[in-house]
């Protein structure tokens, strides 16, 4: 920094200096001509006094010229010293705060300088603390809801173990059953949290292929549609008759589908109803899930998708899954450059969750 200040001030004294330099030539140079001129265009009479006065006026040019020359490098070098300092001492902030950064101080921010291209300097500096003060706090977030959705099965099937070996539980097949069924779902935990990971690392294997969304959506409605029925909540499909086409792999987007179909029957008791429709708007394909279960308030809007965030029901419970469906589902359609977004009017008036990708030109409805 102390090397930037000194070619700073070295390179605004060296403008002044040249240009001090290049006025005391050119004038060097042209005025005792333009005198000589002058004194020519006044005829005979000052030809006799005007050999003195022109040594007087080179004289006091010179003169002249050399006291503006000190003049000019003097305020240059003040001038130049007060730019350096007004730019370093931002720059200093910058570096010192990056440097706290570094040592996890996340809560670090810089004020902002006058000049506009430092002040966006520093506006971006303060942008990356706040983003990786928020990774922080969502890697922390993490390792304990992780740690907390492995507690809970591995403590029920601790308890049936020692239940068995204490002879308090039989060891017998409906016993058994409910061990393995923690078990799955620890494993179903384990597959979770590596599709995650292979999510937000861009890791996923996609076998691309060019699909019609229509059918898709509706083989992954059907395989859902037993479950539907069995918890009393009415599924239907709908769509546009033309073909839908887009460039996908139609295992990861019917993983999708069938997600947002999971949810909105946790969220929707008996007699409700989900639909899902499908529909080709100008260059975009859209799957749409709505239900008109539990809803959603703004808070929950805002982070639905975050891992292992689960809304509350109306009972105040948390509702089931891990919480990183829609976190995975989200990975999988931004990877086939898409999106979802979801709305709500508010609690208790159902959800509508959009799925966005992009339709093949010369193809759709």
């Amino acid at each position: 920094m102390n090397r930037l200040s000194v070619r700073l001030f070295l390179s605004h004294l060296a403008v002044a200096v040249i240009g001090a330099v290049t006025t005391y030539a050119v004038v060097r140079l042209l005025a005792p001509t333009l005198f000589d001129s002058g004194m020519r265009m006044m005829g005979p009479r000052a030809g006799g006094q005007g050999g003195e006065l022109r040594s007087t006026f080179v004289s006091a040019v010179n003169t002249s010229l050399v006291i503006g020359l000190i003049l000019s490098a003097a305020v240059a070098a003040a001038a130049a010293a007060v730019a350096a300092h007004r730019l370093l001492s931002p720059l200093r902030a910058v570096r010192a705060a990056t440097r706290r950064l570094a040592e996890g101080h996340y809560d670090e921010q810089v004020a902002a300088p006058r000049e506009l291209e430092l002040a966006e300097l520093v506006h971006d500096v303060n942008d990356l603390a706040g983003r990786l003060g928020d990774t922080e706090e969502r890697r922390v977030h993490l390792i304990s809801d992780v740690a907390h959705e492995l507690r809970t099965p591995l403590t029920v099937v601790e308890g049936y173990v020692e239940g068995m070996l204490d002879g308090v539980f039989p060891p017998d097949a409906e016993t058994l059953q409910r061990v393995t069924t923690e078990l799955h779902r620890l494993r179903r935990l384990a597959d979770d949290l590596s599709a995650l990971s292979r999510t937000e690392e861009n890791l996923l294997d996609l076998r691309i292929q060019v699909i019609d969304l229509m059918p898709l959506v509706e083989q992954s409605a059907e395989r859902m549609r037993p479950q539907f029925d069995e918890a009393g909540v009415r599924l239907t499909v709908t769509g546009t008759p033309a073909p839908i086409w887009v460039s996908g792999d139609p295992d990861r987007l019917a993983q999708v589908v069938t997600n947002l179909l999971g949810n909105a029957l946790r969220a929707t008791g008996p007699g409700g109803s989900v639909e899902v429709r499908t529909r080709h708007q100008r260059d975009l394909a859209e799957v749409q899930v709505i239900d008109d279960g539990e809803g959603l308030a703004r808070e929950d809007l805002q982070r639905v998708f975050e891992r292992f965030y689960r809304v509350r029901n109306r009972r105040g419970d948390h509702a089931g899954g891990s919480g990183i469906g829609l976190t995975i589902a989200r990975g999988i359609v931004r990877a086939h450059g898409g999106d979802i977004t979801a709305a709500s009017a508010g609690p208790a008036t159902g959800a509508t969750f959009t799925v966005t990708l992009l339709a093949l030109p010369g193809r759709g409805g």
